[in-house]
């Protein structure tokens, strides 16, 4: 087994100019699959809200959600390293509560690392959980838990004045201690600007390719969710019409009697058969 990747393993690809990989995972056998494809950063993202629960946001799911399958993420994971987002509820609506939440991840669920995304009193919140030992990364740009206050699912960052927030939060981040920060939904020279200034790495989703690192949900790379699909998301395959496919002839082998057949069966010592057959009568 490969030696599991660590933080500074990830600060160090920057240096290099070595390309960071980051998907998201929920379950043990989608994080068993990727983990096995030597991605460096899988995420136990709270998009297991809409890909996995069928919810409409991400902040209608909370730390039972998320400590659930990030434990079950956690029995996958040998190699990669392992990192989850704070739900809404465990940072914004009560900042107090906040390391607490965070230690729960890493002692209970076995995480790495914590994604906090950007809000009012995110430098705050970063700082205490940084000072209480665990790693922090950062989510600037589009923050989906504060998509209302931002005009929506826009990219962000179009103009001057906001693009200057952008990099301002950024480096805010990196100085209170975060050891990467991700980039969502802003234009690709201001992302690339953003990782020039910033020592750190930059995962960007929706913002380039001039970032240190990209991260997609998963499930949108395999197509495996139709409800929405964002530009920046690439389908590699198409598995929702390959399982559609499988199920419908499982459905059709079942109705006209062709399944289970003799090889899925289960045979019995024809003795053994007779002798039943006749004291059950």
């Amino acid at each position: 087994m490969s030696e599991r990747v660590t933080v500074r393993q990830i600060q160090e690809k920057k240096r290099k100019k070595e390309k960071i990989v980051v998907l998201t995972a929920y379950d043990y056998p989608l994080a068993s699959l990727i983990d096995r494809c030597a991605v460096d950063i899988i995420l136990v993202g709270d998009s297991l809200a809409n890909v996995v629960l069928g919810l409409d946001s991400t902040t209608q799911v909370g730390m039972m959600e998320m400590l659930h399958h990030a434990k079950a993420v956690r029995r996958a994971v040998k190699r990669a390293l392992l990192v989850v987002d704070m739900p809404f509820e465990s940072y914004q609506m009560d900042p107090s509560r906040a390391v607490a939440n965070a230690k729960r991840f890493v002692q209970e669920a076995g995480c790495d690392a914590v994604k906090l995304e950007w809000f009012d009193r995110c430098l705050e919140v970063t700082g205490n959980i940084i000072k209480a030992g665990i790693p922090v990364m950062g989510h600037v740009g589009l923050t989906p838990q504060t998509a209302g206050q931002l005009g929506g699912f826009k990219v962000q960052g179009k103009d001057a004045t906001s693009a200057q927030k952008v990099l301002e939060s950024a480096l805010a981040l990196e100085k209170k201690g975060c050891f990467s920060v991700v980039l969502e939904c802003i234009p690709a020279p201001l992302a690339e600007i953003v990782t020039q200034r910033l020592s750190i790495p930059t995962i960007g989703i929706g913002a380039g390719k001039g970032c240190d690192g990209q991260v997609l949900v998963t499930h949108d790379l395999l197509g495996l969710f139709d409800r929405f699909t964002p530009k920046f998301a690439k389908q590699y395959v198409h598995l929702n019409n390959s399982i559609e496919k499988g199920v419908t002839h499982f459905c059709n082998d079942v109705r006209r009697g062709k399944f289970p057949d003799k090889a899925h069966s289960y045979a019995m010592n024809p003795e053994e058969l007779k002798k039943f057959k006749k004291e059950s009568k």
